[in-house]
């Protein structure tokens, strides 16, 4: 044991088992968490909920921070890099969960997959760990891209964000941030909301301030705008009052909540931590084996793929329970119900990875979904 002291937030998956060879491990509740909890801390180690600044952890002995997100935007990585606190991250550890989870909404939404594979378009803002991998998986699937993100020199199927937000599904995947000359916050003000094709479909599984929350539930109470799917909201835990009532589906910010991706972000923090401190690598976290997802006889093309897409996660239940948890709440109680969702999420795992049978399915939807193709078995 090196004797270190983490402190670390309790709903990150299986940091005791990676950490507590490394020293004694605090677990705490996130958004609770108060610089006096850092005191005699060497390792702090958050989530998305936890705001990482001066604020936290001025006067406390914290040497390396680490988050299990892919978004950065709740910690100050210049103040960390000011007072010599080393940083890791986990960005990508999450990325084919949420990938799994815009495509479940897709499967779920109408036909909007069947406007996909027949020659549809899908839009996506954003080319970074989840925009490159939905827009690699959709090709595979035969579906046409359209990609934005002016951050970067060479974007594979480049398009300016008019023909992006003019697709028939639009994704929305970029970082969150205010820098000029590009800023992605409130990207889809009142006024590119109004431009969005009526026919579309908007998901925005990224941060909820890259979406104007108010501006989206006035043009959808009007009877206006595109159907949308929300898994990220403005001003989280509190939701724009009436917002959800007016979305196709909501869930409460879990499109990358799946077993394997927490399983792997906690990993990437370890492996960090010990390279920073030259300590030995940290124990392998594997979920269980899952039984094979078997195609229930007769499905084939559009039918069977969207059983594909639903086999490990229906949207439609993350769904329910969010309208169930803030039916009849206010305020503090909504939020409170919007966390304890995250924090008690249900066990999910990914299709990747998985075994499947289904006959009928092309082989290329194996290479896309990243599925292994089974002999046989019965259903999950």
């Amino acid at each position: 044991m090196s004797g270190l002291t983490i402190v670390a937030d309790a709903n990150m998956r299986g940091v005791e088992t990676v950490f507590s060879p490394y020293g004694e491990v605090q677990l705490v509740e996130g958004r609770s968490l108060r610089r006096q909890d850092l005191q005699g801390a060497d390792v702090l180690l958050v989530r998305s909920v936890t705001s990482v600044d001066s604020e936290l952890l001025r006067g406390t002995g914290v040497r390396f921070v680490g988050t299990a997100t892919s978004g950065l935007e709740h910690v100050d990585a210049h103040y960390l890099a000011e007072q010599g606190i080393r940083f890791a991250h986990a960005r990508g550890s999450n990325a084919n969960a949420v990938v799994e989870y815009v495509l479940a909404a897709i499967a779920a939404c109408d036909n909007y997959l069947e406007r996909l594979l027949e020659g549809g378009v899908l839009g996506i803002v954003g080319q970074g760990h989840v925009g490159r991998a939905l827009a690699r998986c959709a090709r595979a699937l035969g579906v046409q891209v359209r990609a934005h993100d002016p951050w970067l020199e060479s974007v594979e199927d480049a398009a300016d964000l008019a023909a992006v937000l003019a697709a028939d599904v639009i994704c929305l995947h970029p970082e969150l941030t205010r820098r000029k000359p590009h800023p992605s916050y409130h990207l889809l003000d009142a006024q590119a909301l109004e431009q969005l094709p009526q026919h579309s479909l908007l998901i925005n599984a990224s941060r909820g301030a890259v979406v104007d929350n108010a501006a989206l539930c006035s043009l959808l109470q009007q009877g206006r705008g595109p159907a949308c799917v929300l898994d990220v909201w403005e001003h989280e835990p509190h939701l724009q009052p009436g917002l959800l009532q007016q979305v196709r589906l909501g869930t409460p910010h879990i499109a990358g909540h799946s077993l394997d991706a927490k399983l792997e972000g906690t990993r990437m923090l370890g492996a960090a931590l010990a390279a920073a401190f030259d300590l030995a690598p940290p124990a392998l976290l594997e979920g269980d084996a899952v039984a094979t997802l078997a195609a229930p006889p007769g499905l084939a093309g559009g039918d069977l793929l969207r059983w594909l897409l639903q086999a490990r996660y229906d949207i439609r239940a993350d769904d329910a329970a969010l309208r169930d948890a803030l039916a009849g709440a206010s305020g503090a109680q909504a939020a409170q119900a919007f966390d304890a969702l995250r924090r008690l999420y249900p066990q999910r795992r990914e299709l990747k990875g998985s075994p499947v049978y289904a006959p009928a399915a092309p082989a290329a939807w194996a290479t896309a979904l990243g599925y292994r193709v089974a002999d046989g078995g019965s259903a999950q």
